[in-house]
């Protein structure tokens, strides 16, 4: 088992140890600028549930407000505006996004949702014959995922039923490394494409993607992570650890709300590649 997961099976439990951790989280400041649901009696409910929707930062309300305000001004003229740029406005995302995620400017660009971005990176990722076919996944996969990688499968000729493989646990509910090692050495003659979450949704595991992906290159088998429950929740480095692609949404641990913007990593060694792919402006 990997050095992450037997951590946390050590770690103290206790009310007083969480408050100590509490004390000490240098981010503990940002609390007090996000907006929190209370109960019957006005009290701040502890919220457990940004794996499906972050907090509103208090800041929110103003900053759309202040573009609705610019839409009803300028109207078109608002992508050229100095203070609005809508036209370059991802440009100027970039950089704040980047960092989050591990990669480089020129890697990451925000577009989409999750879902549209992974079947763009499906597209071209995923080149299946008839001997590479396969789709390794995780078992419990996010459901969105597992719709998008079996209309693939189906799209590309294959059954999902004979061409996706389930990252299986050997023992309780977290998948070790000796589990990953072992699934890839048995089936990458047959694996197309690794597409995991970095964070299982259904489990909380972070995988050990350092060793995923390092295990993958052996077999010249691509890796695409979900970081759906990842991005803003867990230390990220897609760059250094290798990652081929990875796609994630910004309404969970970045509290983007309802409708953000999806995002895409790409890593810089297939920039100069021409892969099959669907252009768009």
């Amino acid at each position: 088992m990997s050095a992450k997961l037997s951590n946390l099976s050590i770690m103290d439990t206790s009310l007083s140890y969480a408050q100590h951790l509490d004390a000490e989280d240098p981010l503990q400041s940002y609390r007090s600028q996000f907006h929190f649901p209370k109960d019957d009696q006005g009290n701040d409910l502890i919220y457990l549930c940004g794996n499906s929707l972050g907090l509103q930062p208090q800041s929110a309300h103003k900053a759309i407000s202040d573009e609705m305000d610019r839409w009803a001004n300028h109207a078109v003229e608002g992508h050229f505006d100095p203070e609005s740029g809508w036209i370059d406005m991802h440009q100027r995302i970039v950089p704040l996004m980047a960092p989050i995620v591990g990669g480089k400017d020129s890697e990451v660009t925000l577009m989409n949702t999750l879902t549209v971005n992974l079947h763009l990176m499906m597209v071209s990722f995923y080149r299946p014959t008839s001997k590479k076919h396969k789709i390794l996944i995780d078992y419990s996969a996010f459901p969105s995922d597992r719709y998008a990688v079996d209309s693939q499968i189906r799209f590309h000729g294959f059954d999902p039923s004979t061409s996706v493989i389930e990252l299986q646990p050997s023992n309780g509910s977290l998948v070790s490394d000796e589990d990953i090692i072992a699934t890839l050495a048995s089936h990458h003659e047959e694996i197309a494409l690794v597409l995991l979450g970095g964070v299982n949704y259904f489990s909380g595991q972070f995988y050990n993607i350092p060793l995923i992906s390092a295990e993958v290159k052996k077999y010249n088998i691509p890796l695409g992570l979900d970081l759906a429950h990842a991005v803003g929740n867990v230390p990220l480095n897609l760059h250094e650890d290798g990652v081929d692609f990875a796609v994630w949404c910004t309404y969970k641990y970045l509290n983007g709300g309802p409708g953000s913007i999806g995002g895409a990593f790409v890593h810089e060694r297939h920039h100069d590649n021409k892969p099959q792919r669907l252009d768009r402006w």
